[in-house]
């Protein structure tokens, strides 16, 4: 009974992902909806940090970024407080999502709570299964989308970003970040984030 209601929910919450019209090709040269790729990396992630992560912890982070195409940054003002509020309100939104999601496929309410309490990554500093996820959704970014990122931004720009990356992740995610293949520039980039970091 529990593994299908999870099964269930897993199945609901990629259904989601699955509606993004935007498309990523994947390692293998598959074209993926953007979110529905992204939750499956971040899932891959979660499953090399925490092997024995448990159900909540599981769909928490499959349901992150849960139909955040919806809400584009440009329906925010283009500034750091409105950056902060879009930021905010998604967390809010994708909580109460994922929740709704883990409420029909039979889950009780503490739950689907706990569930939601995490996609809002509340207690960061203090919440271990929170401090996972951030570690996963740092790991997803540098291994799939830093290398693009850094294409479109200067030095300064990419360091800095590199650096509030680096100071949300755990001595874990540190070591397994150093396990993903970085070339040219952006490797060394994350050299100079990494030693302005360590001084």
């Amino acid at each position: 009974m529990a593994e299908q209601r999870f099964a269930t929910a897993m199945v609901a919450l990629d259904a989601l992902h699955a509606e993004d019209p935007r498309i990523e090709r994947d390692a293998d040269g598959a074209d993926q909806p953007y979110e529905l790729l992204y939750a499956r990396r971040m899932s891959g992630w979660l499953a090399r940090l925490r092997p024995q992560a448990g159900e909540t912890l599981r769909l928490a982070v499959r349901a992150q970024h849960l139909k955040r195409w919806e809400v584009p940054r440009d329906s925010y003002a283009m500034d750091r407080f409105g950056y902060h509020a879009w930021r905010t309100d998604l967390k809010k939104r994708q909580g109460q999502m994922a929740a709704d999601v883990l409420s029909e496929a039979g889950y009780d309410e503490k739950s689907c709570e706990r569930v939601a309490a995490l996609v809002r990554k509340e207690n960061l500093k203090s919440d271990d299964e929170t401090r996972a996820l951030e570690d996963a959704a740092c790991l997803v970014f540098l291994q799939d989308y830093y290398t693009s990122f850094a294409g479109e931004h200067d030095d300064d720009r990419v360091i800095t970003i590199l650096r509030k990356t680096l100071r949300k992740m755990s001595p874990l995610g540190h070591r397994m970040a150093g396990e993903i293949v970085l070339k040219g520039r952006p490797k060394a980039l994350l050299e100079q984030a990494v030693a302005a970091e360590t001084h």
